[in-house]
């Protein structure tokens, strides 16, 4: 359906990513710290000095100031436009692959929660439901919009089913040993559940079967390399997040690999 998307919608959504991208990095810095994302404004953390808008305009400032900030010159992570790259290139795909359809906002939210998710495990090994509740409570508003606008209410059953068995299989891990997941893993499973199943329960299989198999050729490698051990933390909400990504784009062809005939 590429060939019938509009220059507007792709352009639309990877400004869009851009500036949701911006926003995600406030989340990643302020909601582990228990902050308010909205108040006060953003600052550098080196000097304190409020950033102007002009410094404030998602990966173009960070490059035209050298990844520095204005007054300090205190050097800024590069975090920062990554995250807002890797946002407007997540759904500008997303806009390829689904086009004015009532499921792209779902996918977008869904990509932008993922995105924040991904970026405080890696730092802080925590998956916060101040993020995981908001995003699924979002995609799922969505979700029961877009069913009773097409009326397919067997297709939103089967993803609250697949949410459902998501979250009961990793919390029986989790209760079976809490080290081996924590419970952030378990409520973004119920979510990547839902959005997947929505797309068809061969997406669910496909980026959970993504997210273990990455897990364990990275901690294999970290393992043979010497970098870490049996008990080493594994940000794992990183491959959950990689996995549904990756689902999302590959699902079907993996639906047709599962069912050859159908």
């Amino acid at each position: 359906m590429t060939s019938q998307v509009l220059p507007v919608l792709l352009v639309g959504c990877a400004l869009s990513g851009l500036a949701i991208g911006s926003f995600l990095n406030v989340v990643v810095y302020r909601v582990p710290a228990g902050l308010s994302v909205a108040r006060p404004r953003s600052a550098c953390p080196g000097c304190g000095q409020a950033i102007e808008p002009r410094d404030n305009i998602p990966v173009l400032s960070w490059l035209l100031l050298r990844g520095r900030c204005r007054g300090c010159r205190e050097p800024i992570s590069l975090r920062y436009p990554a995250l807002e790259a890797l946002t407007a290139v997540l759904f500008l795909a997303a806009a390829f692959r689904f086009g004015w359809s009532p499921t792209l906002p779902a996918v977008m939210v869904f990509f932008a929660g993922l995105v924040a998710l991904a970026a405080v495990d890696v730092e802080r090994y925590l998956l916060p439901k101040k993020i995981v509740y908001p995003t699924g409570a979002m995609v799922g508003a969505i979700l029961v919009i877009a069913t009773a606008v097409q009326g397919q209410w067997s297709r939103l059953a089967v993803a609250a089913a697949c949410g459902g068995v998501a979250f009961g299989l990793f919390f029986a891990l989790n209760y079976a040993n809490p080290a081996w997941l924590g419970f952030g893993d378990v409520r973004l499973a119920a979510v990547i559940g839902v959005m997947l199943g929505w797309l068809g329960v061969a997406y669910v299989l496909l980026a959970f079967l993504i997210a273990n198999l990455a897990g364990i050729v990275v901690m294999g490698a970290l393992m043979g390399a010497g970098k870490a051990g049996r008990k080493t933390k594994m940000p794992y909400g990183v491959f959950l997040a990689a996995g549904a990504v990756l689902a999302v784009f590959g699902g079907a062809a993996f639906g047709h690999l599962l069912h050859p005939g159908a």
